[in-house]
């Protein structure tokens, strides 16, 4: 009787022991998940990057496609790099979509899956110009397929990668990523791994890129 309470007390310490040491390694996992987690500061594989790597100065955005603001704010961060040239300030974009939004998430897979062909501006910037065609859409597959044979896509392949779980991996990776920043909203830009308030004209997005590049600093 009593080797057997010893047994089954044994037994006890081990399942404990075995629980405490699943929960620290599931911790220890999560902590290292969350440093693999992009930053605005870092510059990562995985990135879509617009712009020399020598530009003094690096933007990063983090933006939904089905956000009206972010929608706003394309075609003024299009003109910015217009202006002022690649080889002053490195475009990067993160996918942040919002949950009140039902869209984002599709559309973020959408330009990933033009990505995997090379061909994740151009999806980007079809994805914003024509974002009131689509946003309210309960299911816009068929709208983006039609995007995607515009960029002259594999329609096939494009099909396939917009159920891709690597590109919502990455998709979900640049949105914890956001979070662990801080970010609430969109659009929220970052120069030179520096959060800034949302420009409210080109001129003044212009002089706050200026003044990082004359600085060689964060603004």
């Amino acid at each position: 009787m009593t080797s057997k309470r010893i047994f089954t007390w044994g037994g006890f310490v081990v399942i404990v022991g075995l629980i405490i040491w699943g929960l620290i390694a599931a911790e220890m996992k999560s902590n290292k998940e969350q440093e693999l987690l992009p930053l605005p500061e870092q510059i990562v594989a995985t990135d879509h990057i617009k712009g020399s790597e020598m530009a003094p100065v690096t933007l990063v955005e983090y933006g939904d496609f089905q956000c009206p603001a972010c929608q706003t704010y394309h075609s003024m961060v299009e003109q910015l790099i217009s202006e002022l040239g690649s080889s002053t300030v490195r475009f990067v974009f993160r996918h942040f979509p919002l949950a009140q939004h039902a869209n984002a998430m599709i559309s973020s897979l959408a330009a990933e899956a033009a990505g995997s062909q090379g061909k994740f501006w151009e999806m980007y910037d079809i994805l914003y110009k024509e974002q009131r065609e689509w946003e309210n859409v309960k299911d816009p597959t068929s709208i983006f397929v039609k995007y995607a044979q515009n960029i002259n896509l594999d329609i096939e392949k494009f099909k396939t990668d917009l159920t891709s779980e690597q590109a919502k991996e990455r998709i979900i990776n640049d949105y914890k990523g956001g979070v662990k920043a801080g970010i609430v909203g969109t659009p929220t830009f970052f120069v030179n791994g520096k959060q800034i308030a949302s420009p409210k004209s080109l001129n003044e997005f212009k002089d706050i890129i200026n003044k990082a590049a004359t600085a060689g600093v964060n603004p």
